[in-house]
């Protein structure tokens, strides 16, 4: 049975006798949507679309995926099969039905094996930002992914000084080395304090979980409405090897590119974003 706790949690497994528990905020009343986010984030990372939202008649729901910002930090089940998993207890245990998924960067992936292995029964629509799928890692099947080296350069980085790669990571994340950028440092510093959050042990898992899942077979049972909003100036995610290629799997999708824009766009270019999930929503 799922329980659902006063305190926001609700425990979705079990390790080493311990509950795990995942955190989640709950803003507003209306249809539901509900927030999967990017590494190394958290739930945090939505407050700009869940504030816009919640204030235009909407129930936004947002959760720290296992590992990652208030919710436990287990040793094990830090892979899409489980953060899936996780997702379907949550919308279980608030009861949700009709709802609308939002998923950044690896929040795209678990919105996508959450389709794939639990259906679309409570789903009304999707929106993939900034998302992995179908599959960053180059194969011989997909030549156009990114080398493996890469993501061990990342894993390496992450050993080494989290904090400083953390630090770092805001520059491509954002696009603040771009001559027109305008990123605050407020900005900066929310990124590094959310990643820090995270769990290291869940932090260096999900980097295969969003490099090496290949969605595919996930994105081929999509059969709601899906928006699909990408930066044609994404340095962490290339829109070539995911957006424009999940668009021609996910029938019907619609693919609006945000020209300049980078893999941040949600904070970058926020107004714009909730404007046009605003528009998607509506009936």
């Amino acid at each position: 049975m799922i329980r659902r706790s006063t305190m926001n949690y609700i425990a979705v497994g079990n390790e080493n006798s311990k509950s795990i528990g995942l955190y989640f905020k709950d803003w507003g009343s209306g249809q539901p949507i509900v927030f999967s986010h990017g590494w190394p984030l958290s739930a945090d990372a939505w407050d700009d679309q869940m504030m816009f939202l919640s204030d235009r008649g909407f129930r936004c729901i947002a959760h720290d995926r296992r590992g990652h910002g208030r919710s436990s930090q287990p040793w094990n089940g830090n892979d899409m099969d489980t953060y899936a998993d996780d997702l379907a207890k949550l919308v279980e245990a608030l009861d949700l039905k009709n709802v609308i998924h939002v998923g950044h960067s690896t929040g795209g992936g678990e919105v996508a094996r959450y389709i794939g292995r639990h259906g679309t029964r409570r789903v009304a629509k999707t929106v993939l930002i900034g998302a992995v799928p179908p599959l960053m890692l180059k194969t011989a099947a997909n030549p156009g992914g990114l080398p493996i080296e890469i993501f061990d350069g990342i894993r390496a980085n992450v050993l080494a000084d989290r904090s400083q790669f953390f630090k770092d990571l805001t520059t491509p994340f954002y696009g603040a080395n771009r001559a027109d950028a305008k990123v605050s440092q407020g900005l900066r510093d929310s990124f590094w304090l959310q990643g820090m959050q995270a769990g290291f042990k869940g932090v260096i898992d999900c980097i295969k979980a969003f490099s090496e899942t290949d969605f595919t077979e996930d994105l081929k049972k999509f059969d709601v409405p899906t928006l699909i909003l990408h930066g044609d100036d994404d340095q962490i995610v290339p829109i070539d090897a995911s957006a424009r290629l999940t668009s021609n799997i996910v029938k019907g999708a619609t693919l609006k590119i945000y020209p300049g824009a980078p893999h941040g766009m949600c904070s970058t270019h926020k107004d714009q974003v909730n404007e046009d999930l605003l528009a998607f929503f509506k009936p």
